[in-house]
C-alpha cells in the first residue's frame, strides 16, 4: 500500500473478495527527509500515514517493511550508474523487478502468503499455458509496460484488482468506501529525487565518484557547437536545455541524438535523425512460458518503448540472451537503457533492455 488511491482500493477489493489481506507499506528511503515531500502517493512519511489510515478503514492488519537498503542498491545506485554510462533508465521498472515483485514477493511467500496484490492498472488472466499479463481495460492508465519486467513465476503470484476498471471509477469507489485518499494526486516524479531536479541530483552523486565532467556538444559532422556540464543531463530525443548559441542551418530545433559518456560528447541534429527502424536489446524476460520458436510477428505484435508511449507494430526475433526488433514504422527518441516491452494483442509477451538502435 503506497499511500495512494489505487493501492487502497486494490486492498479493499481483495479483502471484500474474501482473501486474507495484510497491508504492507514499503519504507524505501534510508533518510526519509531526503526523498520527495508532500502527499504524492509513493515514498514519503505522509504516504505511510495515508496507507495506515486506509488499512484501518478497510479493517486489515498493516505493517511497514524496511527495504531501504535493497531499494538503494538495486534502484537508486542502478539509476546513477546507468546515467553515468550514457543510458536512460526507468527506476519504476527496476523497482517492480527488484523490490516489489522480488524482495517483497519472496518475503511474502516465506511468510505463508500466496500472492502480492498491487494497484497497478494491468490484468493477470488465465491462459492456455498458465497466467498471462495483459493490458488494462483503461488504456489511458495502462501500466502493463512497467510490469513487463516480471517473469512467469512473478506473474503467477501477482493479483491486480484494478485491471478491469477505469481510474475515474476507482476514485469514485474510494469516496464511497470512505477512503481519505480518494482525491489524492497521482505520483509522477522520481520518488527519490525530492525537488524534481534530476540533473542537479545526479551532479552531486557523480561528482562524488569523479564521473561528472564537462564535454562538447557537436553536430552530426563533428563540428563543435558548444559545451555542457555533464552528459548525464541529457537523454536521446531531448530538445530543451541544449543552450547552443549557433542556430541550425534550417533554423529548426536540434535534438539530442547520441551520448558518449567516456568523452562526454553529446551529438545533436535534426528531428529526422531521431528516427530508428530497428533496435537491439539484452536480458530478455518472458512474462509467461517462453514463446515457441525464435520469432514473433503478425497483425497484433507490437512493442512499447516508454511507460506512456504508443504501441509500435513490429517483428521480433530473439536468442537466449538477446532480442532484435524491426519496427514497421520509424520511432523517435529511443535511448539505450530503456525497456522494450513486447505485446501480442493485449498480452505482454516479455521485455528486454535496449542496447542499441539503427535507422
Amino acid at each position: 500500500m503506497s499511500g495512494g488511491v489505487d493501492s487502497a482500493v486494490a486492498a479493499a477489493r481483495a479483502h471484500e473478495a474474501g482473501h486474507d489481506v495484510t497491508g504492507v507499506h514499503l519504507a524505501l528511503s534510508r533518510n526519509p527527509a531526503s526523498y520527495r515531500s508532500g502527499a504524492r502517493g509513493c515514498c514519503t512519511i505522509e504516504d505511510s500515514n495515508d496507507a495506515r489510515r486506509a488499512a484501518d478503514v478497510i479493517g486489515i492488519p498493516f505493517y511497514v517493511w524496511d527495504l531501504s537498503e535493497r531499494f538503494h542498491a538495486d534502484v537508486v545506485e542502478d539509476f546513477v550508474e546507468e546515467y553515468a554510462a550514457g543510458r536512460t533508465p526507468n527506476p519504476c521498472l527496476r523497482c517492480n523487478e527488484k523490490v516489489k515483485f522480488a524482495a517483497v514477493l519472496d518475503r511474502a511467500l516465506a511468510l505463508g502468503f500466496d500472492a502480492v496484490a498491487t494497484g497497478h492498472y494491468a490484468q493477470v488472466l488465465d491462459g492456455a499455458q498458465g497466467p498471462e499479463l495483459h493490458r488494462s481495460v483503461d488504456e489511458g492508465k495502462d501500466q502493463s509496460y512497467v510490469l513487463g519486467v516480471l517473469d512467469a513465476r512473478q506473474v503467477s503470484h501477482a493479483v491486480l484488482p484494478l485491471g478491469a476498471s477505469r481510474k475515474s471509477d476507482v476514485r469514485l469507489e474510494a469516496q464511497e468506501r470512505g477512503l481519505a485518499v480518494a482525491d489524492k494526486p497521482d505520483s509522477h516524479d522520481i520518488c527519490f529525487i525530492s525537488d524534481g531536479d534530476t540533473g542537479g541530483w545526479l551532479a552531486e552523486r557523480l561528482a562524488e565518484r569523479e564521473l561528472a565532467h564537462a564535454g562538447a556538444i557537436v553536430d552530426e559532422s563533428g563540428e563543435r557547437l558548444g559545451e555542457h556540464e555533464g552528459s548525464y543531463r541529457f537523454t536521446v530525443g531531448q530538445r530543451r536545455g541544449l543552450r547552443i548559441g549557433t542556430p541550425a542551418p534550417d533554423g529548426r530545433p536540434r535534438y539530442v541524438l547520441d551520448i558518449e559518456p567516456v568523452s562526454g560528447t553529446v551529438t545533436v541534429g535534426p528531428r529526422a535523425s531521431l528516427e530508428v527502424t530497428s533496435l537491439s536489446a539484452g536480458r530478455p524476460v518472458w512474462c509467461g512460458p517462453a514463446p515457441a520458436g525464435s520469432s514473433l510477428e503478425g497483425p497484433g505484435v507490437a512493442v512499447q518503448l516508454r511507460a506512456h508511449g504508443a504501441a509500435h507494430p513490429a517483428s521480433v526475433t530473439w536468442s537466449e540472451d538477446a532480442l532484435a526488433v524491426a519496427l514497421h514504422e520509424p520511432a523517435e527518441g529511443v535511448a539505450a537503457g530503456q525497456a522494450v516491452v513486447v505485446y501480442d494483442g493485449t498480452r505482454v509477451v516479455g521485455s528486454a533492455t535496449i542496447t542499441g538502435t539503427a535507422r
